[in-house]
């Protein structure tokens, strides 16, 4: 999805009461991967320290990632009912299991024609690199990508949460920020007679 057309789509999508539409919601504000999102446990997250932490059996590059959580991702957990019969955040139709990532796609196609649930990360991306000063790393960090060659991972062994979590506040305040028009600030030319 272009970057500006986000906006209008969480708006959209906040109007949505199902829990795949909080999920998706989730799935974008913390540019996380769909079955990171719909396998997310409650006992992954630390309300307390406003962190997710996927551990490295559920990612794809097989290292634990700790997501930092805005005041949105935030208010959306705190709105979920913490079943006792289902450990999963987002709960599925089937007990004791989450969400399918069959659900979250088949919300996208319903509200917009055309993107992929994934493609939330390159608008996240697309975003950070050309409306912030963050630096590469911190982006890429952000989407749990391996960043430097093996020497500079062997010295940089930190996960940069703090700077990581003013970049997803940030984003977070993007996506709920108002639409832009679709003309943006230019006018149409008129004809002049000669």
């Amino acid at each position: 999805m272009a970057v500006d057309a986000v906006p209008g789509f969480i708006a959209r999508l906040r109007q949505e009461q199902a829990i795949a539409a909080r999920a998706l919601e989730f799935l974008i504000l913390t540019a996380a991967r769909s079955v990171e999102v719909t396998g997310m446990l409650w006992s992954e997250v630390d309300l307390r320290n406003r962190v997710w932490t996927i551990p490295g059996l559920r990612m794809k590059s097989g290292r634990e990632h700790r997501v930092p959580l805005s005041d949105r991702a935030m208010t959306i957990l705190g709105a979920l009912e913490h079943l006792p019969d289902n450990p999963h955040v987002f709960p599925g139709a089937k007990q004791g299991k989450g969400l399918s990532t069959r659900t979250l796609i088949a919300t996208l196609e319903r509200m917009q024609d055309g993107v992929t649930v994934h493609g939330f990360r390159s608008s996240f991306r697309t975003w950070a690199a050309e409306r912030t000063n963050y630096p590469r790393e911190i982006c890429e960090v952000a989407l749990a990508h391996t960043v430097g060659d093996e020497t500079e991972r062997a010295y940089q062994r930190g996960d940069l949460l703090d700077k990581r979590r003013r970049l997803m506040d940030q984003w977070s305040a993007f996506c709920r920020s108002k639409p832009r028009s679709k003309s943006g600030n230019v006018l149409p030319l008129r004809r002049v007679a000669r």
